[in-house]
């Protein structure tokens, strides 16, 4: 009992340790924000006072949950559709050099388009719906967690195969054995990146056309000049990406049991 309390205080500290320096950042950053709007240094219609945003936090939740589950709906399908087609283009890519010679110099192209001139062209080909954001989203989340998955292939132990090639495993053994555990854990960081531009690309997508989501919300409150609100907002997206960041380090330590030392 004494041993699990110790353990239990042991990992509060170690939590505090590693959380009070960004929580005094944000503290002290809010302090400012609220100097600033308070001694009007920055206008009001400018930069809107931290209780302004909070009030609108409170008073238009409902709307802002609605239009969050839109946003959360086009970001899980696009996210989703990513993994599954980084994971294939990065296996067969890694399989085959001719592959990778042919379709690499394709993916970096993709990713110096900007983001938002490809948005209105999704937009006119597929109209105001749910695909033209769920395409801009693969779009911007593929290329992360193929590179990374890649990158993990690439760097799997040589004398693992080998080792493994000698007692007659073929490919496909040697990949769930040795290639795919090697690369879980450059799937999960191209997955964090990937997690974060999924609710970004979504809501630039709802800024060009659509008819639900935090885009189209912002895009009305920024018409009607309510800051407030456009900064509420912003605080909602900042917040859903740190939740799905969150989310993806627990599963992280679900499907990476072995690698305790890192996830601690």
């Amino acid at each position: 009992m004494k041993r699990k309390l110790q353990s239990i205080i042991n990992n509060l500290i170690v939590g505090l340790k590693n959380y009070l320096p960004g929580v005094l950042a944000i503290v002290g950053l809010i302090i400012v924000w609220h100097i600033l709007s308070v001694k009007s240094i920055v206008p009001s219609y400018m930069l809107p006072s931290p209780r302004d945003v909070v009030n609108a936090l409170i008073e238009d939740r409902q709307i802002l949950l609605d239009h969050s589950l839109v946003t959360l709906t086009e970001a899980f399908y696009g996210l989703f559709i990513g993994i599954i087609i980084a994971f294939f283009m990065a296996t067969l890519m890694d399989e085959c050099k001719f592959l990778y010679r042919a379709f690499y110099p394709i993916m970096v192209i993709t990713q110096t388009i900007p983001t938002i001139a490809i948005a209105p062209l999704l937009v006119l080909w597929m109209g105001f719906g749910m695909e033209p954001k769920i395409t801009l989203v693969v779009l911007t989340t593929f290329f992360p967690i193929a590179v990374g998955l890649l990158d993990g292939y690439k760097s799997v132990d040589a004398d693992s195969v080998k080792l493994l090639r000698s007692m007659g495993a073929g490919k496909i053994k040697i990949f769930f054995h040795v290639k795919f555990p090697n690369a879980l854990s450059h799937f999960f960081a191209g997955l964090k990146i990937s997690a974060s531009y999924a609710i970004v690309g979504a809501v630039i997508s709802e800024w060009l056309g659509g008819f639900e989501g935090l885009g189209v919300y912002m895009t009305r409150v920024k018409k009607a000049y309510a800051f407030d609100k456009m900064f509420a907002v912003i605080i909602v997206i900042i917040v859903i990406s740190l939740l799905l960041m969150k989310l993806i380090n627990v599963l992280r330590k679900i499907c990476m049991p072995w690698d305790k030392v890192k996830n601690k």
